[in-house]
């Protein structure tokens, strides 16, 4: 039933490109950098002697001098970590505020607006004179990536075509894998200034991608499904949609908006978060919530965050380990570029699976290898330690493809308009505080659990890999106004909205 509803949409809406819709989802998209950039810098300043030794000399004294301490404890500090976690936790708060925000002022704003913080954190980390400073900048950082990663996902499927969507909305994974990538490279020259400033320029660099952010947003239009739900202004709306879908004929996909907004008006009475709550809402409220969570218990961002750290643990020299962190982004951009061409013609959930097994043999694979080569003291061999690099952009490549891009995507399509400002936020909220959790506690767990912490996250990707495939719903290529359909015909989720409407229509008869 789900192919036959994607096969009547796709022969409804004929697949149609413009160079104006895809300027617009890459410019918008551009936003993931900020995202990449910071989680990539944070982890490689943490790794840096001269900002260890400026802000957490203890650490750097332990990892030089003290030969007793467990290779896996040697980064173990609550103020490291809340380094790290302070932007998660700033996020967090921020993201449910960008709700409201990017409800009444619509996507454009809350972009320029994230951009703005953006600026205004780079200007303040790189400036630090002090550890409280620059963990100002960082929550100044996570207030922005609060509101961009709640607004940009939305504002890219409602200017795709369905049959284009995954592909548009994988500029943003793109972006975050390339800012990654990018401040990796700065991380690697900034480390050899001598005079101990390197880690201030990588972190005022920041500036540069929400400058792009910045620029490019004041250029792009306000999408019509925004435009028609705050002020009905079908006539813009219609403009727009010309000008995206590169044709006249916009009547049908213009119906369908002012009848999503209509219904969505209709139920403004009602608090979202009040509305969320309802029965037939209960399959997109697990998405948002546990998508985000399982992207997190994937480990990515303890890799990410750690990868130099990780890497200076198993013998790599400071130089090294952000060449190795660096190799690992490059294979995950690559990656990340292939899936967005097949991703719409192929599905989600196929990637999902397919990510989701080859990530599991890889921790897998670290893991009993760290357990059988690496001692509590001193380094691995080469040679092994240059396999678990090899390992590690094997997970990277099946994250790329699987939990780094889809979570993000399915997010972005699943929610209907009245709650769709809302269902984000909290899909981005959860993604914030289960990142905080593990940014904050990571590097204790490591400590204790050591080479355990592998096995661990490959039984999590495990469970979430069997959610995948017995709950949920393929989304390709269905308009966003539609999507309610794929719950109506799934085997568990159909109870509940099937249930849901039946009251509905109880109460409309007794009214009658």
């Amino acid at each position: 039933m789900a192919a036959k509803l994607q096969n009547a949409a796709a022969d409804k809406e004929p697949a149609r490109i413009t160079l104006f819709v895809v300027f617009t989802c890459m410019v918008a998209g551009s936003g993931g950098l900020l995202f990449g950039y910071d989680l990539g810098i944070s982890g490689g300043v943490t790794s840096m002697d001269s900002f260890l030794g400026k802000f957490f000399p203890e650490i750097l004294a332990k990892m030089k001098k003290d030969r007793n301490v467990s290779n896996y404890c040697k980064f173990n500090s609550q103020w490291l970590m809340a380094f790290t976690s302070s932007l998660y936790i700033s996020g967090f708060f921020a993201s449910l505020l960008a709700s409201p925000v990017t409800k009444r002022f619509g996507r454009r704003p809350s972009m320029l607006f994230g951009a703005v913080l953006f600026l205004a954190g780079a200007g303040l980390s790189g400036a630090g004179f002090n550890l409280l400073t620059v963990m100002l900048g960082r929550i100044l950082f996570g207030a922005s990536i609060g509101f961009t990663n709640q607004c940009i996902p939305l504002y890219i499927s409602e200017m795709a075509p369905p049959k284009y969507r995954g592909t548009m909305n994988g500029f943003f994974e793109i972006c975050i894998s390339i800012g990654l990538l990018v401040s990796n490279v700065i991380n690697y020259g900034t480390q050899k200034i001598q005079a101990g400033w390197g880690w201030r320029l990588s972190l005022a660099l920041a500036a540069l991608p929400a400058s792009f952010l910045l620029i490019g947003a004041l250029f792009l239009p306000e999408t019509p499904s925004c435009i028609i739900h705050r002020n009905g202004d079908s006539q813009k709306a219609s403009r727009i949609l010309q000008k995206i879908r590169g044709t006249a004929d916009v009547h049908d996909e213009l119906n369908s908006l002012i009848s999503a907004a209509a219904d969505a008006s209709r139920a403004a009475s009602e608090h979202p978060l009040r509305r969320l709550v309802r029965r037939n809402y209960r399959p997109h409220i697990v998405m948002a919530f546990l998508l985000p969570a399982f992207r997190q218990f994937t480990g990515i961002n303890f890799i990410t965050f750690y990868a130099p750290v990780m890497f200076r643990t198993i013998g790599f020299k400071e130089s090294a380990s952000l060449i190795s962190a660096g190799m690992t982004r490059l294979t995950a951009t690559i990656c990340t570029l292939a899936t967005m061409a097949v991703v719409d013609k192929l599905g989600r959930r196929k990637f999902f699976l397919l990510g989701g097994t080859q990530m599991i043999i890889a921790l897998v694979m670290v893991g009993g290898i760290m357990a059988l080569k690496l001692g509590d003291q001193g380094a691995m061999g080469d040679g092994y330690a240059y396999l678990v690099l090899a390992l590690l952009c094997i997970y990277v490549v099946g994250f790329s493809w699987s939990w780094g891009l889809l979570p993000w995507l399915v997010a972005s399509e699943i929610f209907p308009l009245e709650i769709r400002s809302t269902g984000q936020s909290i899909f981005v909220a959860s993604d914030f505080f289960f990142g905080a959790w593990i940014a904050q506690s990571m590097l204790s767990i490591l400590c204790y659990m050591k080479f355990g912490v592998f096995f661990l996250f490959g039984g999590l990707v495990v469970l979430m890999s069997l959610f995948v495939f017995w709950f949920l719903p393929e989304t390709k290529e269905l308009p966003l106004e539609e999507m309610g359909r794929v719950w109506e015909d799934h085997w568990f989720w159909k109870r509940f909205v099937e249930l849901d409407e039946e009251k509905g229509n109880n109460k409309n008869v007794q009214i009658d």
